[in-house]
């Protein structure tokens, strides 16, 4: 039961961060009296893909911290589970709430370190980014 309840956070995780993607996010940038205006684009092409390797991924963070949390929910709801005499239960349950909590966490953060990585390297381009 805890094997398969692991796999199951996992897996929806993986897929329901996997669709997103970092949702098409692209930082704003100002270009007015901006010397390399004419490569606006191009950095913006290269910057993503930086970003993209800087930030780990947002699917392959959001796996690795369901997959922590997993365990660590399945090991706390084991034992609260294990008082009200449904260790299994308790396990799965808490394996599904650690789960789904550490991915979002790491999808979050990872999520953010795409969106300052993106933005860094603009401004290191010589572009004057609004957000």
């Amino acid at each position: 039961m805890k094997k398969s309840a692991l796999s199951l956070v996992i897996i929806g995780s993986v897929l329901l961060t996997g669709c997103y993607s970092y949702g098409g996010w692209q930082p704003t940038v100002d270009p007015y009296n901006d010397p390399n205006a004419y490569r606006i684009n191009q950095d913006m092409a290269e910057c993503q893909q930086l970003a993209k390797q800087a930030s780990g991924g947002t699917t392959k963070e959001t796996a690795i911290g369901a997959g922590a949390g997993a365990l660590i929910g399945a090991a706390g709801g084991a034992v609260v589970g294990a008082f009200t005499g449904n260790p299994g239960a308790g396990a799965a349950i808490g394996a599904a709430a650690g789960g789904f909590g550490g991915g979002a966490k790491q999808g979050y953060e990872a999520e953010t370190d795409y969106k300052r990585a993106y933005a860094t390297c603009m401004r290191n381009r010589g572009h004057r980014v609004v957000n």
